[in-house]
């Protein structure tokens, strides 16, 4: 059998990792809610310099718990910023008292003359491990946490260290860490294993009395440390010691064990009695399920045998009723044929007669028609021809009308209009006019168509 405690080995092991889960971790520039960062400087807090805890040191990179204070200004002419969840205690050289004391307190900063310090005003977190002798002298691993909070920092910064510039609560939680150890030690001391895993609360009790004493104080002269405790508990009490473990789960483990063999036993016999029970309900259950469905049949037989003696008939009256019906059906439909086809009959020779009258009306009106064309046309010759005599008449009184001098200045005006039109001749010549009478209108004419003759005498030379 192995001596290592498994158990213990994975509560120490929880107990580490939760302890790097709860230290703070912060990247190395500060906060994007405070600016770019100041003139750097700053040095530790405890030693009453010029700077305070809250900065980033020398080494370029913030502590865990160290507060993020930016410094802005030159020379003597800073301010120092100070996060709202801090703590600061401003000092100047020559001045009893400190300026400026409280929660987020920003301040005008003289480097020459001024100190300052920034501690966390948030909760802090103490993991204890406990490694205690209990009354029996066997080795008991008690975990615990205490929870704390600075209640009257004006007290605290003067009864407390809190110096180190990159956490300036670990001088602190170490402190109240060792009296927390020592408290649960000497309660352990005093109690057996039994009590120490079955009841916590004594061990609580006592731990919270001691540490309200030191952090709060217990009235008279002693005034506390300026810091409250908020709560105290205990998360773990285990046995370091694997084998004392295993004999003190024995006694339950072997009861328990006895209880859960007679259930057992207790469970099979229960179990038996109902499956004997079962079976003869089952088989109960059979055969009156059996007499039932043989009753049920039989019923189900003459409920048929009834049913399709009712159905036959059922058939056999529709059968009848139908071959009634439709001889019924066929006589109205051979009548309704015939007098179908008497009322077609009288349609068409209605149909005839109406054809008949139509085509006389047509023929009559067509001749009504042709008449009416006739009559239309001889109107319209008679018209035509009586228009033509009156065109004839017109142009007889227009030639009658026309005089020699009228025709002579016609002619003269279209003189340059034919000539226009005439071929260049090829030759010259001379036709005189004047041998004929030139004041009548037949001399004129003839004289026109001597200088005609002549020219058409001239162009088929010209086409040659």
């Amino acid at each position: 059998m192995s001596n290592t405690n498994t158990y213990l080995d994975q509560v120490v092991r929880q107990q580490e990792r939760l302890e790097a889960d709860l230290r703070s971790k912060r990247s190395v520039a500060p906060p994007a809610s405070f600016g770019p960062p100041g003139p750097p400087q700053q040095q530790s807090a405890g030693g009453g310099g010029r700077g305070g805890s809250g900065g980033s040191g020398g080494s370029g990179q913030p502590a865990p718990n160290a507060v993020e204070v930016r410094v802005t200004g030159f020379g003597r002419w800073k301010t120092v910023l100070v996060p709202p969840n801090a703590f600061v205690v401003h000092t100047r050289r020559g001045r009893a008292e400190p300026l400026h004391v409280g929660l987020g307190v920003s301040f005008r900063y003289n480097p020459a003359t001024d100190s300052y310090l920034v501690v966390p005003g948030a909760m802090q977190t103490i993991l204890i491990n406990a490694y205690c002798i209990c009354r029996e002298l066997q080795g008991v691993l008690v975990q615990a946490y205490v929870q704390w909070i600075i209640q009257d920092f004006s007290t605290a910064y003067r009864r407390l260290d809190f110096g180190d510039a990159e956490d300036p609560m670990r001088l602190v939680n170490l402190q109240l860490k060792e009296q927390a150890e020592a408290a649960i030690k000497d309660k352990v001391s005093t109690m057996g294993v039994a009590d120490v895993l079955s009841d916590k609360q004594p061990i609580i009790e006592e731990l919270t009395a001691r540490l309200r004493a030191v952090a709060e104080g217990s009235g008279g002269a002693q005034e506390g440390l300026g810091l409250r405790i908020v709560t105290v508990q205990i998360k773990e009490a285990v046995v370091s010691s694997s084998r004392l473990w295993e004999n003190l789960q024995k006694p339950y483990r072997s009861e328990q064990g006895r209880i859960a063999r007679l259930a057992e036993l207790a469970t099979e016999e229960a179990v038996a009695e109902r499956e004997l029970a079962a079976g003869r309900q089952r088989e109960t259950q059979r055969i009156e399920s059996e007499r039932e469905l043989a009753d049920l049949r039989a019923r189900n037989a003459a409920l048929e045998f009834d049913r399709e003696s009712a159905e036959t008939l059922r058939r056999s009256q529709r059968e009848q009723e139908g071959a009634r019906a439709l001889a019924e059906l066929q006589d109205a439909t051979s009548r309704h044929a015939l007098a179908l086809e008497r009322q077609l009959a009288a349609e068409e020779a209605e149909i005839g007669r109406l054809r008949i009258e139509r085509e006389a009306e047509l023929t009559r009106l067509a001749a009504d028609s042709e008449i009416a064309l006739a009559a239309a046309r001889a109107r319209a010759a008679h018209e035509e021809a009586l228009l033509e005599l009156e065109r004839a008449r017109i142009r007889a009184g227009i030639d009658n009308d026309q005089s020699a001098e009228s025709l002579q200045a016609r002619l003269i005006d279209a003189l340059p209009e034919i000539v226009e039109k005439l071929p260049k001749p090829a030759e010259l010549r001379s036709v005189t006019i004047g041998g004929n009478d030139a004041t009548t209108v037949a001399g004129l004419v003839a004289e026109l168509t001597a200088v005609v003759g002549a020219l058409q005498s001239a162009l088929p030379r010209r086409g040659q």
